[in-house]
């Protein structure tokens, strides 16, 4: 598929994005801005995912 490098590039970011949300509220005293807009981030990538799946299957 043509856009397949892009996927996977989401892909990856969007986990990236959770080891970073995991190390983050794991530590002692989890900084509560940084882990919204890490969630925010992957939830972002996460809706971009879906639809570029949506395209690739009409």
């Amino acid at each position: 598929m043509l856009n397949e490098p892009r996927l996977q590039t989401l892909k990856d970011r969007h986990a990236a994005l959770d080891a970073r949300i995991l190390e983050e509220d794991g530590r002692p005293l989890p900084n509560s801005l940084e882990l919204s807009r890490l969630k925010r981030e992957k939830l972002r990538l996460k809706e971009e995912m879906e639809r570029f799946a949506g395209r690739r299957t009409q």
